[in-house]
């Protein structure tokens, strides 16, 4: 079968305001995934839930403003809107501090978001949004909605207190695609500090682990690995002057997934595009900058 050049992607999990010290920016991780594969030409839906108040509302008008449907995001009666809490170090890199019982907490797979998960492409997930278990039962659905050969896309988010180990175990078992990045795979291995170097032999102990085809491990500034097929391929970091990197992990996934589910490009330039526009997003402010002609790379995407 030929790839689709335009292919349902599902987003399933958190969507919030980000509050960083300059200001309010729409976010969670895999509505940022969302964002940049809407940015490379997929046709994407978020399976998520906004409050009925100020917040939720400016969410789907800018998601909307954006381009992006909004038909499979919940609006919720009984719970707020959610929204995290950032603080930057002086290198950029980010703190969470993350509001408990907020509407992402109770995402409802309705007869809109199934029905678009029997055609769907790919399915990305996240661990943060299966602190709850009706998320988890909601995920379950869509699991046993979508095709047989559907890409089920793991992106790891351990974020203290929400980082139950066994979950993980759990959702990594049901992937095609596992990303995290290299402090996440060294704990999830044997409650391990990150060490560079590491990188593959952790991947592939993690293929091995969970019985899946493709690992992808993210060193921050060292570079990025894929795991395919038992080939291992690295890209190095090229240095940026880091503006913070909130969703430069996001857009490194949606770059990746887009390459590899086109077929149009070898592993290795995925990975090479993907590890360059996570940096370009790390140079920006925010999980979503807008796309310009300056991106590295992008034409070729």
């Amino acid at each position: 079968m030929l790839p689709d050049p335009n292919p349902t992607i599902l987003c399933f999990g958190e969507i919030l305001w980000d509050f960083l010290p300059d200001g309010l920016y729409p976010g969670g991780a895999p509505f940022n995934v969302a964002y940049h594969l809407h940015r490379h030409g997929a046709d994407v839906k978020i399976v998520s839930a906004v409050g009925r108040d100020l917040l939720g509302d400016e969410l789907l008008r800018r998601i909307k403003a954006w381009g992006l449907s909004t038909d499979t995001i919940t609006l919720h009666h009984g719970l707020p809107t959610g929204y995290v809490r950032a603080s930057l170090s002086e290198t950029g890199d980010a703190t969470y501090e993350i509001t408990p019982s907020v509407a992402w907490d109770q995402i409802t797979t309705n007869h809109d978001s199934l029905h678009v998960a029997m055609t769907s492409r790919a399915l990305v997930y996240g661990s943060l949004a299966q602190r709850s278990g009706f998320n988890r039962a909601a995920l379950d659905r869509l699991f046993d909605t979508l095709p047989a050969d559907a890409w089920r896309v793991f992106d790891v988010n351990l974020r203290p207190p929400h980082d139950d180990l066994s979950l993980v175990h759990e959702f990594a078992a049901k992937c095609t695609l596992l990303k995290l990045n290299a402090a996440e795979a060294a704990r999830l291995l044997d409650n391990a500090q990150e060490t560079a170097g590491r990188e593959e032999a952790d991947a592939r102990a993690l293929a091995d682990r969970f019985g899946v085809g493709i690992v992808c491990v993210t060193a921050g500034a060292r570079g990025a690995g894929l795991l395919r097929n038992g080939q291992w391929y690295w890209e190095p970091g090229r240095e940026v002057q880091v503006a913070d990197t909130v969703g430069a992990g996001d857009s490194f996934l949606a770059s990746l997934l887009s390459g590899l589910i086109s077929g149009k490009l070898t592993d290795a330039e995925c990975l090479r595009h993907a590890t360059r526009l996570g940096e370009w997003v790390a140079s920006q402010r925010s999980a979503t900058p807008d796309y310009t002609a300056s991106i590295p790379e992008l034409s070729s995407l």
